[in-house]
């Protein structure tokens, strides 16, 4: 006789239920095997299971133990198969007598070796599929069952050790299922508000175009100018998340591990700020088992990349896909994985090494090659994928001493929102949401001009040499600048302020 109880594995960012099958005898005396293509971490289950077993007050089986994890072609990774593993086994070895259809019951759980269950990476992905598959009941880590009431129309129970889950099972003492969980999004905490920033109200005006469309933009000044600053502003002035949106960026985080224990939704857009040693797999993704990025972690949020040309330049062409297509495909021995990364690029950099070539009253110590090798560091087609580029200049005193303060998060993000409003009514029967995502057929639809606009576009994309991406890109520009105005044209001086984001040194 067998037992079949059901568990799952997380694929990327999604789930795929797991049969975790124990069948007993026909082998040498006490063996524990564990098939169905195992890790390391799975296949140490047996010694994690046999001790959490008899530190609940059960024996294990004196006689061999064979548990097969199917679909068999399917990696099994990590420890959460390790509480459906040891239910199965005292099921079939009738350590207990229960009289349940497990067809319908999913069980996740890392074991301790005293029998306590201890929390486990992607709960909210498996509580999704789940519900698709139509599971009625999940038995999950108490510290991962807010998590899991994030999904609707399932019924959670939070499990402290195996020995209460067996009691609860056996009808003896029931665990309280925990309810759908309702919540909050007003109470997200700014901590960097537009009216800290004194002065540099062309660069704010940059910031708020970049989040009204969703636009990639790149800082240039000299050191001290507020680049830093202006940068951790962003996510003040974007758009609160939708309830849809934080469940997509919660499976990101639950996946990476990154999900706090007390807040078991993301309400606040990301914010992500990789220090400039960060390696390629550190930026988009990856490993033996390929997890998110940080391009990914910042999902619907912000990637703030400070020191731009100080990331290695093949570190910074991984951004080329993610920054056009919004996601990025991985491929590792272990499987071929696609994780989004649909996220604006705030970048900032000084404009040589010493920092002060284009500051006017100091002096730049740095040689002409020094200065071309380290702008060198950032190739064309990074530059190509930026909408806005903006000089950061020093602060004078004057600016600085002023006490009163300029507009803050809250004014501003009530005109982006109208702008995201316009959109989200323009785009509402097609499959994006912000202008930076229009296409080519889009923008011909959505970004007419008039004639003098056209002649000046013109001008523009001869003299400056602008590429297709870019004047694409300048159209899509103008036509958020439009919607901040709530003008349904674009207008030729949208037109003339979008060009003026370019570099003025653009020759790609």
């Amino acid at each position: 006789m067998s037992s079949k109880v059901l568990s799952s594995a997380v694929i990327g960012l999604d789930a795929e239920i797991v049969e975790v099958e124990a069948d007993t005898g026909g082998g040498e005396y006490g063996t524990f095997s564990i098939v169905g293509l195992p890790d390391m971490a799975v296949s140490e289950s047996r010694e994690r299971v046999r001790s959490a077993i008899k530190n609940s007050g059960f024996d294990f089986p004196k006689i061999k133990v064979t548990v097969n994890l199917a679909p068999a072609d399917l990696k099994k990774h990590g420890p959460s198969y390790d509480l459906p593993i040891a239910v199965s086994v005292l099921i079939v070895t009738n350590k207990i007598s229960v009289n349940q259809n497990f067809s319908k019951i999913i069980f996740v759980g890392e074991l301790a070796l005293s029998g306590d269950l201890r929390s486990v990476n992607g709960i909210l992905p498996i509580a999704i599929r789940a519900k698709q598959k139509g599971i009625k009941t999940i038995f999950v880590p108490q510290d991962n069952a807010k998590e899991a009431s994030l999904v609707k129309d399932l019924e959670i129970i939070p499990v402290k050790n195996l020995k209460e889950l067996i009691s609860h099972l056996q009808g003896k003492e029931k665990i309280s299922a925990l309810e759908f969980q309702k919540v909050n999004f007003s109470n997200t905490e700014i901590m960097y508000d537009m009216s800290h920033i004194k002065g540099q109200e062309n660069v704010k005006r940059a910031m708020e175009i970049s989040a009204a469309g969703a636009h990639n933009m790149m800082m240039g000044g000299p050191p001290g100018s507020g680049k830093t600053l202006i940068a951790r502003t962003m996510p003040s002035i974007l758009p609160d998340l939708s309830f849809e949106e934080a469940l997509e960026v919660t499976k990101i985080y639950s996946v990476a591990g990154q999900l706090s224990r007390d807040d078991s939704l993301v309400t606040s857009r990301p914010f992500r700020s990789p220090h400039h040693t960060s390696s390629g797999t550190a930026l988009v993704g990856g490993g033996a088992w390929p997890k998110p990025g940080e391009i990914s972690l910042a999902h619907r949020g912000v990637l703030f990349l400070d020191e731009f040309p100080e990331f290695s330049r093949k570190t910074l062409e991984n951004l080329r896909q993610p920054l056009e297509d919004g996601i990025i495909h991985i491929s590792r021995i272990a499987g071929n994985l696609t994780f989004p990364a649909k996220f604006i690029l705030i970048s900032a950099m000084n404009p040589c090494p010493c920092g002060f070539h284009s500051d006017p009253n100091k002096e730049c110590t740095c040689s002409s090659s020094q200065i071309i090798n380290y702008n060198k560091k950032i190739s064309g087609p990074i530059l190509d994928r930026i909408d806005i580029h903006i000089e950061v200049p020093r602060v004078e005193f004057d600016k600085l001493h002023e006490t009163e303060n300029g507009e803050t998060s809250a004014v501003i993000k009530k005109r982006v929102q109208i702008a995201r409003d316009i959109q989200a009514t323009r785009f509402k029967d097609l499959p994006f949401f912000t202008n930076s995502e229009m296409t080519s057929e889009a923008v011909k639809n959505f970004c007419q001009i008039n004639e003098e606009s056209k002649h000046i576009l013109k001008n523009a994309v001869n003299h400056m040499y602008l590429s297709a991406r870019v004047y694409f890109r300048i159209l899509k520009l103008a036509r958020t600048i439009a919607d901040l105005e709530q003008e349904p044209q674009i207008q030729t001086i949208h037109i003339s302020e979008a060009l003026n984001y370019r570099p003025i040194s653009c020759v790609i």
